[in-house]
């Protein structure tokens, strides 16, 4: 398989407080790949340094085996890295439609009328499509994470980065989203994805990672990784003996 996203070496630390530690792992062409560990384990900083909002401080970020690890957030999202955010971030004071329509104009540099095109599709796909015409700002928690999920892939995105999109939604409202993914994924899309709603995760991905303290301590197939006695002392926070 090759490689769609890499991270070698990767490093981040503000002051004494190290977000990411020598991080190296890549993700496959059509794969998708699980992130979990504990709150403030470095989780959300590492999707920060891949879309380039935050800098590294040293290592190498490559997409499809080009260092991107100096460019711009704009024009990482123009070459297919995109992202949602872990506490929804729409426009509210625009219509869903006009949310997704600034992602695939500004995110992708589609011109108006493709803009239109993939809006159409990508919203009928999430399940937003009926609701194109109303204010995101009046919109449900699921729909706002689907709205996330919509402005990310009107991107068109090679690479999709999802920060705990299943978090805070009912099991019912889990199960569609998990649902949605994976039609996305069917698609082509690659994908990595930070989730403490550990069983979605686990619908869903070929891979598993741990982070704690901003180190990988984990990785592997997701039910052996789950298993592991590290995981379980430093995750889950259960003491394993033998």
């Amino acid at each position: 398989m090759t490689a769609i996203l890499e991270l070698e070496g990767v490093g981040k630390a503000f002051g004494a407080v190290v977000v990411a530690e020598h991080q190296s792992w890549s993700l496959q062409q059509g794969e998708a790949l699980g992130v979990i560990g504990p709150n403030g384990a470095g989780k959300t900083s590492m999707f920060n340094l891949i879309t380039g909002a935050l800098p590294v401080d040293q290592g190498t970020i490559r997409l499809a085996g080009q260092d991107i690890t100096h460019w711009s957030a704009a024009r990482r999202c123009r070459a297919g890295i995109a992202r949602s955010f872990q506490v929804p971030q729409p426009f509210s004071g625009m219509t869903v439609f006009e949310n997704a329509y600034v992602a695939a104009t500004q995110g992708a540099g589609l011109s108006a009328g493709e803009a239109e095109d993939l809006c159409l599709d990508v919203l009928e796909r999430t399940g937003l499509l009926r609701k194109g015409n109303v204010m995101a700002g009046s919109l449900t928690l699921l729909e706002r994470k689907r709205l996330e999920l919509s402005r990310a892939l009107c991107a068109r995105p090679r690479v999709l980065l999802l920060d705990e999109i299943a978090g805070g939604l009912t099991e019912n409202e889990c199960q569609a989203l998990i649902g949605t993914i994976r039609d996305v994924r069917q698609t082509g899309v690659s994908i990595v994805w930070i989730e403490h709603v550990v069983h979605a995760l686990l619908a869903v991905v070929d891979r598993l990672i741990v982070i704690d303290f901003g180190r990988k301590i984990a990785e592997g197939d997701p039910q052996t990784v789950m298993d592991s006695r590290e995981v379980r002392e430093i995750y889950l926070g259960i003491e394993a003996h033998g």
